[in-house]
């Protein structure tokens, strides 16, 4: 009795030191272990022991993350300067390597995205960045990904948020598309009076073949505008007519 007594302070300690050497990681995350300074293990979720004083280690978030590129200003490949910014999503693939091969992987992804989409924009036009955005946003991925993946960083996507040109560029963009619009309009309707003129030549060629029919073409529109009583019909007369009358008279009266 008197040994246990004896040894109930250790007892205690160790419980101490056992139950204060209790770390729990969580289903979403990995731990890094080190002992002595260097990498001992990947720590997977549950309640794990992490020494004192021998032993250390890191949590690691392995869940999906969106950073936000900050605005940059770049120049196109003709010369055009814009401010664009993007998204960036990506994951911790590999615990140890995003402690052990950088310092800070959160600012260095940032930092090398920037870099990146600045490099990109100077790659392309502005009608490519405008027209073929995700297509650059795909070369910025890859490129960001081949630097990345030796970090332990899965880069799932980059989307660009919005590109934004100068006042002038702008109004010139404007009065272009405006151009183009009007441009489009003459084609649809000289296209429209073209189809009409080869109808009314169609028409023409019909009527004209067939005996009475211009005649009898004539008599359906003169009814269809006599169905509006505000409507006054003038009909003119052919000279050759009133002239085969009067002929007809003056022959009348000479018998």
């Amino acid at each position: 009795m008197q040994y246990i007594a004896d040894s109930f302070p250790l007892i205690l300690f160790i419980i101490f030191v056992i139950i204060s050497s209790i770390r729990q990681i969580n289903q979403y995350e990995r731990g890094v272990k080190f002992m002595f300074g260097q990498f001992h293990s990947i720590m997977n979720p549950g309640w794990r022991l992490v020494l004192p004083i021998i032993q250390s280690y890191q949590k690691i978030d392995l869940r999906t993350k969106a950073v936000n590129v900050p605005d940059q200003d770049a120049i196109t490949k003709d010369n055009v300067p814009v401010n664009v910014n993007a998204v960036i999503y990506y994951k911790v693939a590999s615990a140890d390597k995003a402690i052990l091969e950088i310092e800070n992987y959160q600012y260095a992804i940032s930092q090398y995205a920037q870099t990146t989409m600045r490099n990109v924009v100077g790659e392309v036009t502005l009608d490519e960045l405008l027209t073929s955005r995700d297509r650059v946003a795909d070369r910025i991925e890859q490129l960001v990904e081949v630097t990345t993946s030796a970090w332990g960083i899965n880069v799932s996507s980059v989307e660009l948020k919005d590109v934004k040109l100068p006042e002038n560029m702008e109004r010139t963009i404007a009065k272009q598309a405006e151009a183009e619009r009007e441009k489009r309009a003459v084609i649809i309707t000289s296209e429209g009076e073209l189809a009409a003129s080869q109808n009314m030549a169609q028409a023409a060629r019909t009527l004209s073949a067939v005996p009475g029919a211009l005649h009898l073409r004539t008599l359906q529109s003169i009814n269809d505008i006599s169905s509006d009583k505000s409507n006054t019909i003038v009909f003119t007369v052919p000279l050759e007519i009133l002239q085969s009358f009067q002929g007809y008279l003056k022959d009348k009266e000479n018998k």
